[in-house]
């Protein structure tokens, strides 16, 4: 990967980390909070800026231990006066003893154009009456005042959401012990992940694409779960993924490794292998917190 585009981790992890992901909508700010969220930051989207120090305090003395590893998104729907002082309630934060990471992500405004087409979404400054390509344009120019004081600029144009994702993932795993683990489901009639370390088929196990009843489910969904849990021979599946996980894991933690990807495919990707990673991560989320999933044909 790019160099421009690595993102320094967190080497102090008894200090309070805040991390603020702002940018351009469209740019994978909620793509880079969830993988954050899967590394046990406290996470809140689209906070106004004066709230931010509150939110650091009670977060950081909460009653029911410290968080030290905070993440807040910060965008064009926030206030435009919350912008505008969002770099002075940075700098008193940091006065202050946090340490603050601000991670702007931008892409190229045909990038931007190309993807609200793909999903339809409004753009947040669509109630302005204004057309996608002038909403992106006022867009930047509100947010000029993050983007100049940003730690890190990170251009997504020729990034797609897994890969935004491990970015983060792996860019933030030191603030994590151990080696970041990854369960990626996936379907084999659109390839393999190009990442992968160790790839797993499903296909072999029963099809809950069949039963008409559970085709629009994925396997994050009780009938589905319910189905295949009641599948003897993916219940033998699982027991022999997660106990071959279970001694050899450990082998590449001793590497030095600081990340590791699991993939597991099905025909559609949307049932057995989301099942599978589903209850895999799971079981390896009892004895680590650093535990990802990314469901590559859901997301």
């Amino acid at each position: 990967m790019n160099d421009d585009l690595l993102i320094s981790p967190i080497i102090e992890p008894d200090a309070i980390h805040l991390v603020v992901l702002t940018g351009m909508s469209g740019g994978g700010k909620t793509v880079a909070l969830r993988a954050l969220e899967d590394l046990e930051f406290y996470c809140v989207d689209n906070m106004p800026a004066e709230l931010i120090p509150q939110l650091v305090a009670a977060v950081s003395q909460g009653e029911h231990g410290p968080r030290r590893r905070i993440a807040v998104g910060v965008d064009v729907r926030n206030r435009r006066s919350d912008l505008e002082r969002m770099p002075h309630v940075l700098s008193e934060l940091s006065s202050a003893g946090v340490h603050v990471h601000l991670i702007f992500l931008d892409s190229r405004d045909d990038v931007l154009i190309k993807r609200y087409s793909e999903t339809r979404r409004r753009h947040p400054l669509a109630a302005e009456r204004l057309s996608l390509a002038d909403s992106i344009a006022e867009e930047r120019r509100l947010l000029r005042p993050l983007v100049s004081i940003a730690e890190k600029v990170i251009d997504s144009s020729d990034l797609n959401v897994h890969q935004l994702r491990r970015l983060f993932a792996t860019g933030y795993a030191a603030a994590s012990d151990g080696t970041t683990l990854l369960f990626e489901s996936f379907a084999y009639r659109r390839g393999l992940p190009s990442d992968a370390d160790f790839v797993f088929d499903a296909r072999c196990l029963p099809n809950p694409h069949w039963d008409p009843r559970l085709r629009p489910f994925s396997g994050k969904d009780q009938p589905v779960r319910e189905y295949l849990d009641a599948q003897p021979v993916v219940g033998e599946y699982y027991d022999d993924v997660a106990r071959w996980l279970d001694t050899w894991l450990p082998r590449f933690e001793g590497e030095d490794r600081s990340y590791v990807t699991v993939s597991i495919g099905c025909t559609g990707g949307r049932h057995r292998s989301v099942y599978l990673v589903e209850r895999l991560a799971r079981h390896f989320r009892k004895e680590r917190g650093n535990v990802l999933t990314f469901h590559r044909e859901l997301e």
